[in-house]
């Protein structure tokens, strides 16, 4: 990446139509500065334009832009910056009078930025995006300054399909984990075939891709929804055939919901048993044909329940097993006796279930004594 650092006026610079931070139904290489500088303001600019009000902007912190066309024109179009770009802009729209907005007439009031600030941004023009992808992947996708899901996703998806990388060389470019580029690329593709399916609430599923990423690695969802987990790229563009796309209908509505239906789950550490539900083909088909299905009802069914429950009570076995060692010191404790009182009748409870181990406990008890 080059290191000479030139300048340019606030007007020069473009913002990135194609950021992936504007979201994919919001970025398009025909969209309007005025519309992204619209979206940007909720991205809590006013933190940079206080550090911009009170420093200046640092050259240590040079846009990184590129040249090309850009509605029928060659811009100067920033790939790394984008926020610092659109501070700069509104704060120069303020000054000018063409943004009416208190916000911002307060934050530039509450400083003294002058004609000269807006008339030499520091920037680095690089050759092209391909040449600072590794570095725009390495800062967004496993840096310090991290992308949500949902973006890092689409910016790996645009790494294979634009600049036709395999999975190992988006590894290498932005210092991640070849299983893990997959994975991504794998629920972003999941989620564009969502996209297309107008039975999907695709919004509500892009809002919590982390869900849907963290689902997907199941090996429930991958046999419901017939996804290739280890697909390599050209296959991984469509993981979900024309045959499961009723099921992938279902997948989405117990996962996230669908208009006034809630989801199955809404507690996301659930994800895992979800999964194991997806599994099991008697809980499958109460999900299937149950109108309004009950999340332990299905769990129950995958017998799923069952292990947790047996897991619960050797735990408790366990813990027992270790506090029988020291207890006998402390007899005469009344915080002792209130737990062991508690202790006690949670275990009557528990063996009024299995009435033949209670009375065979209670024999061995007297054949003991």
């Amino acid at each position: 990446m080059a290191t000479k650092i030139e300048y340019a006026s606030v007007d020069d610079l473009y913002l990135d139509p194609t950021n992936p931070r504007l979201g994919r139904k919001v970025a398009s290489k025909t969209l309007k500065q005025d519309k992204i500088l619209e979206v940007m303001q909720g991205w809590t600019l006013d933190e940079i334009a206080t550090s911009f009000l009170e420093s200046g902007f640092f050259p240590q912190e040079a846009l990184i832009v590129v040249k090309e066309k850009l509605y029928g024109k060659e811009h100067l179009v920033v790939v790394e910056g984008n926020r610092r770009l659109a501070t700069v802009k509104l704060l120069w729209a303020a000054k000018t009078g063409q943004l009416k907005n208190k916000k911002w007439s307060d934050l530039l009031g509450s400083g003294n930025l002058s004609n000269d600030f807006f008339k030499n941004l520091p920037y680095i023009q690089v050759e092209s995006r391909a040449k600072v992808s590794a570095y725009l992947g390495f800062r967004h996708v496993t840096g310090i300054k991290e992308w949500k899901p949902a973006e890092k996703a689409e910016y790996i998806a645009k790494l294979i399909e634009e600049e036709g990388l395999t999975y190992d060389q988006v590894r290498r470019k932005i210092g991640s984990k070849a299983p893990t580029v997959r994975s991504h690329y794998i629920a972003y593709r999941v989620l564009t075939q969502m996209d297309e399916d107008e039975d999907i609430d695709v919004e509500e599923v892009e809002k919590k891709f982390s869900v849907l990423y963290l689902s997907l690695r199941s090996a429930g969802a991958q046999k419901y929804l017939g996804v290739n987990w280890n697909a390599d790229p050209a296959e991984a563009r469509e993981p979900i055939k024309p045959d499961y796309q009723e099921n992938l209908r279902n997948y989405s509505t117990w996962l996230f919901g669908k208009e006034r239906k809630a989801p199955l789950f809404s507690d996301s550490r659930h994800v895992d048993d979800f999964g194991r539900i997806l599994e099991s083909e008697e809980a499958v088909k109460y999900l299937e044909r149950t109108t309004v299905p009950v999340f332990e009802v299905a769990l129950r069914k995958s017998g799923e329940g069952e292990r947790n429950v047996i897991e619960l009570i050797s735990s408790a076995s366990d813990n027992i097993q270790l506090a029988l060692g020291d207890v006998h010191v402390y007899k005469k404790s009344d915080e002792m006796q209130r737990v062991v009182r508690r202790l006690g009748a949670d275990i009557f409870q528990l063996l009024s279930n299995f009435p033949a181990i209670k009375d065979e406990i209670l024999a061995e008890e007297r054949d003991g004594s």
